[in-house]
């Protein structure tokens, strides 16, 4: 059992889980930038390509550092085991190619990020796996849209860029009821915020890129969840296929994990300022906040979140010229489709992250010209409120 394993609070797991101190007493964790691992005898090397004995092997799927970051992540899900990949479209790939088969059917949700619908629409659609897209926040929707070939459920809650908030506890029982598991795309609350989990769903996925690092450094993801479905089922793929993450880049991970907390608290008081500030400026029916009373998954997101998230997005009336106008006008935050930075971001989703899907997914997702998508940074709250201010001056709002 690595320091700290299992023991704590969340704090303290997320600083002191998943340490294996080497025989030269490293307080800061270890990074081991190795592609092989020596074996002492041709017997130990046989055991352990057998799954005979524990340990390294190669750094495609068997790497300390890695191992550290897999390990703290899944202390703070209340998982059993994590599986960490090259990127959050490499865990979601491994997700799906390690639980369906040619025939299977998808239930997801309309208001994904676009590389995930576009991986469900137009690369596994090829192999015969079928996905129908539903309001993530109309769980009959999800039911009645099950098939006896539904063998998976996955959603992002809330829902990047549309702030919808589903129901993972209920959706959880609706699985279990189809014979399909639940696998949530965590990325925008992190554990420090929600725990899908612990309300029932079966695979928790992540971009390591986002709030997980911090500060825009480095590109990762993991898988979190019982053994038998990110060991067995999950795993394997990452072994055979080598959608490896970096030791690298798993050490910037677990740096930012220590300060995840902290960061996360800082993230959900900008965001709810800069919510207000818009709701009162543009009305409240333009904003899309979980935060906000006016916001109709407010009430589920109180229950099943500690905090509403540093993600918000709005609707200017004037469609994409006023949006890119307001963008361009913009001084502090930085024009990038990236979020979960220490640096507060600005997109434009429709022309950006979600413009390789069709209108009418965009459409069905909530995405309209008009809507711009801000990830609140960990600057001054009342300098990115006067920024906001006089862009929409600059703007005539």
């Amino acid at each position: 059992m690595s320091e700290g394993e299992g023991q704590g609070g969340f704090e303290t797991r997320g600083i002191r889980s998943g340490i294996h101190r080497t025989a030269e007493k490293e307080h800061s964790e270890a990074l081991f930038p190795t592609s092989s691992f020596v074996f002492d005898s041709a017997e130990e090397a046989a055991a352990r390509f057998a799954g005979e004995m524990p340990g390294n092997i190669y750094s495609r799927f068997t790497n300390p550092t890695v191992r550290a970051f897999e390990q703290r992540l899944a202390s703070l899900e209340g998982g059993e085991r994590g599986v960490a990949f090259a990127s959050g479209m490499g865990a979601i790939t491994a997700t799906f190619l390690g639980l369906l088969n040619a025939g299977d059917h998808v239930v997801a949700s309309n208001s994904l990020f676009g590389s995930t619908t576009g991986l469900l629409n137009n690369i596994f659609a090829r192999f015969g796996v079928t996905t129908t897209f539903v309001d993530p926040a109309d769980s009959k929707a999800w039911s009645a849209a099950t098939t006896d070939k539904t063998r998976l459920f996955f959603l992002e809650t809330p829902s990047n860029p549309g702030m919808a908030v589903a129901d993972i506890a209920d959706l959880a029982q609706r699985a279990q009821a189809a014979g399909a598991w639940l696998a949530v795309d965590n990325c925008f609350c992190t554990p420090a915020l929600q725990q899908p989990l612990a309300l029932g769903a079966d695979l928790v996925i992540h971009s390591a890129t986002k709030y997980l690092d911090g500060q825009g450094r480095c590109v990762g993801g993991a898988v979190v969840g019982p053994e038998a479905l990110a060991g067995d089922k999950i795993f394997p793929i990452l072994r055979t296929a080598g959608i490896s993450l970096s030791p690298f880049n798993a050490w910037v991970f677990l740096k930012g994990l220590e300060t995840l907390s902290l960061r996360m608290e800082r993230h959900c008081d900008n965001a709810e300022r800069l919510a207000d500030f818009l709701a009162q400026r543009l009305g409240a029916e333009r904003v899309r906040f979980p935060g906000l009373a006016s916001h109709p998954g407010h009430d589920l997101a109180r229950r099943q979140q500690s905090r509403f998230g540093g993600l918000l997005a709005f609707d200017l009336p004037g469609g994409r010229e006023q949006a890119f106008c307001f963008i361009n006008a913009l001084k502090i935050p930085s024009i990038t489709a990236n979020l979960g930075d220490t640096k507060t971001t600005v997109t434009h989703p429709a022309s950006t992250t979600h413009a390789r899907v069709s209108e009418a997914e965009r459409q069905a997702g909530g995405i309209n010209e008009g809507l711009v998508r801000i990830s609140a940074g960990l600057e001054s709250a009342d300098d990115l409120e006067g920024d906001l201010d006089q862009a929409l001056g600059a703007i005539g709002l």
